[in-house]
């Protein structure tokens, strides 16, 4: 019996959409970083209940599951491009998109896997809610759930996008524990039917299980319930330009100060390098069908044209007007010898604004103004939780085939961009950052790959930087040299301790299989899915792999 068959016997009309190999492969099959991966079927899930018979059949007749809810995970990828001895099934969960209000005072929400930054934006105003809908770079149609699960970070006060999951619901791929949802202990012992006691509770009873769902494939996870943040009563945005590189230091001690002293006044801080600014800023001056780099020239040119910093502070204040007041005082006495600052509420910024909406003749020096303050609007936008598109015109730096067009979806994967990410966790120390840079600087040209960093806060004392790899996907050369340049970062960066939070599909088959963590992982695996048919060797390198760092 052909799948096609099997699924339309097991499922109903009311559970799920079956989409054969063709379909299936042209939807879900591309990545921003290989050729489309073969995906042999393709189940669009209506209904929960569609999910346990999945699983049971998968155990039954030895197929494998890959879940995805928005399937915008890019540069990471959702598939790992593996021979496998039977058939790749795509579990997609993006239509289940309930958001459940379980308590407006308390801003605690449940959303199910399908439910994007822009529905629970939506949402939220279409509701009062006086809370923050935890936002990130990528876009609008990221799923929030997804986000959290893959331990993701934005630009809300609550940065830490998991640590503000309270509770979560999955299925397990056991062939017999697939039969019913799991759920904690509290919510298996409330008798009330409200389960609010689970929701509100981070760490329910017993051993904390929820994390094991993180960066895993131990389970379908098929809602979350989330505390967010409330929306603030003042706001101010800060863009700092450091026009003297010899400052770095200095720029760095003043972000680790104002962490330590502002936390859940200050939120996300982001420090970009004058070749990151450029990128945001200005066309690639080689084409973005030319695989090399920008040269110092051609930056400086761009910089000097723009009037563009040599790095950029860029962060926001949340809280009462007389403390956001205070705490951009505060830093404003500590910046002051470092560069030009600008906060998001200054009259300068707000003459600027008139100015270039004033009907005036076309000047190319205005333009280019009124674009910079088009995107310092779309980069306080997602400050202030509204999800946007503000960073996705970078993974098309380097795509000849689209124009980017901000007033459509940017769907880097579709469109055929090519990116990679290389993201590290590094000490938050001037002297460990400025080796971060010299390695990166070093290592990436070799490559023709442009060395793009950002570096984003975690804490006070970890900072991680997010450089992205991008290059022209239907460049085979340039691909090559992609996943080139991104091992040599991996394996010569961790000797160096710059140790990724996230890595890719391709990454994750090649880990350290006889690493003890990695032996307990495999163990648990085993446990929870014996015939492992969920998602094989998502972050689970199996021991015998010939290719381990």
């Amino acid at each position: 019996m052909d799948l096609m068959d099997l699924f339309s016997k097991a499922l109903h009309d009311t559970e799920a959409v079956l989409l054969e190999t063709k379909i299936a492969t042209e939807r879900y099959g591309r990545t921003t970083f290989s050729n489309d991966i073969p995906i042999d079927f393709a189940v669009e899930v209506l209904n929960e209940s569609a999910i346990s018979k999945l699983l049971q059949l998968a155990n039954s007749h030895q197929f494998y599951l890959f879940p995805i809810s928005s399937g915008n995970n890019w540069g990471y990828g959702s598939i790992q491009d593996t021979s496998l001895d039977g058939p790749r099934v795509v579990v997609d969960l993006g239509q289940l998109k309930a958001i459940i209000p379980t308590n407006k005072k308390a801003g605690l929400i449940t959303v199910q896997p399908g439910v994007t930054q822009q529905d629970l934006f939506d949402y939220l105003q279409l509701n009062d809610w006086p809370f923050m809908v935890p936002v990130t770079g990528a876009g609008p149609h990221c799923s929030i759930l997804s986000n959290a699960l893959e331990r993701g970070y934005g630009i809300t006060p609550r940065t830490d996008h998991f640590a503000a999951v309270n509770a979560l619901k999955a299925y397990l791929p056991h062939p017999e524990l697939c039969k019913t949802k799991f759920e904690s202990a509290i919510s298996g012992l409330d008798g009330s039917g409200q389960d609010f006691i689970d929701k509100t509770f981070k760490w329910g009873l017993g051993p904390y299980i929820d994390g094991l769902f993180t960066q895993s494939n131990f389970g379908i996870v098929t809602e979350m319930t989330i505390r967010l943040a409330p929306r603030p009563e003042h706001f101010s945005a800060f863009y700092l330009q450091i026009f003297d590189a010899d400052k770095f230091a200095d720029a760095v001690m003043l972000i680790e100060q104002t962490l330590l002293e502002c936390e859940g006044i200050v939120g996300s801080i982001n420090l970009m390098d004058r070749r990151r600014i450029v990128s945001m800023v200005a066309q690639n001056p080689n084409g973005q069908d030319n695989h090399k780099t920008m040269t110092e020239e051609q930056v400086e040119t761009i910089a000097k044209d723009q009037r563009l910093p040599q790095w950029m502070i860029v962060g926001s204040m949340y809280g009462s007007k007389a403390v956001v007041s205070a705490t951009q005082k505060r830093f404003k006495n500590r910046a002051k010898s470092l560069g030009q600052l600008n906060f998001s509420n200054s009259w300068l910024i707000n003459i600027a604004k008139l100015i270039v909406n004033l009907p005036l003749p076309s000047i190319a020096i205005m333009n280019k103004i009124k674009a910079q303050l088009l995107t310092l609007d779309e980069g306080i936008e997602i400050m202030l939780c509204k999800p946007n598109q503000v960073a996705l015109p970078l993974a098309y730096w380097r795509n000849p085939r689209v124009t980017v067009n901000k007033k459509n979806s940017l769907l880097p994967d579709k469109d055929k961009c090519g990116l990679l990410w290389y993201a590290p966790l590094i000490r938050m120390s001037p002297e460990v950052l400025t080796d971060f840079i010299k390695f990166v600087r070093a290592t990436t040209p070799k490559y023709g790959i442009e060395p793009l960093i950002t570096f984003t806060n975690l804490r006070h004392d970890c900072i991680d930087s997010t450089v992205p790899l991008v290059f022209d996907l239907e460049n085979p050369e340039a691909v090559k040299a992609a996943h080139n340049c991104l091992e040599e970062l991996f394996v010569e960066g961790c000797k160096k301790g710059f140790v990724p939070y996230r890595i890719n599909i391709k990454q994750q088959a090649v880990l350290p299989a006889d690493d003890i963590f990695w032996k307990t992982t495999n163990l648990l695996k085993q446990a929870i899915d014996p015939n492992g048919i969920l998602a094989p060797n998502r972050y689970n390198p199996i021991e015998t792999n010939p290719h381990s760092i």
